[in-house]
């Protein structure tokens, strides 16, 4: 672990120590600390970052649950290019989440992340596709 890094404001290491308290691994388990790594690499733009926040406000790990951010940090990493966040940034659409349903978007992000490979946006889409 470079926490020493992670001080200094490498977005990498940031978004490891945030993982590393998420786990415990290596430091005591403290949600709010992994927060707190993750956000300064999310706000730099570090695309998995901006996806395990995304994760943290849909889940209240850390902060409370809010699908209207949630939504926002998966659609920061999914205008990057991210699968994973295009994937998330989809379902928000399909179900709601931080906003109105809107199924036509949820195919488009579906279908970008589906493009890289990431698999389950091929199942969801084609899911989709089927209603």
């Amino acid at each position: 672990m470079d926490a020493q890094a992670a001080e200094q404001g490498h977005a990498t290491a940031q978004f490891n120590l945030g993982v590393f308290y998420t786990r415990g691994q290596g430091v005591d388990k403290s949600a709010s600390d992994a927060e707190h790594w993750t956000r300064k690499a999310a706000e730099q733009g570090l695309a998995p970052a901006q996806v395990a926040l995304g994760d943290m406000y849909d889940e209240g790990r850390g902060v409370p649950a809010d699908g209207v951010l949630s939504a926002a940090w998966y659609r920061k990493a999914a205008e990057q290019g991210n699968a994973t966040g295009q994937y998330y940034l989809a379902q928000c659409f399909e179900y709601g989440v931080g906003g109105e349903k809107d199924l036509e978007e949820a195919r488009v992000w579906y279908a970008k992340a589906a493009a890289q490979g990431h698999r389950e946006s091929a199942a969801a889409l084609a899911l989709l596709e089927s209603k």
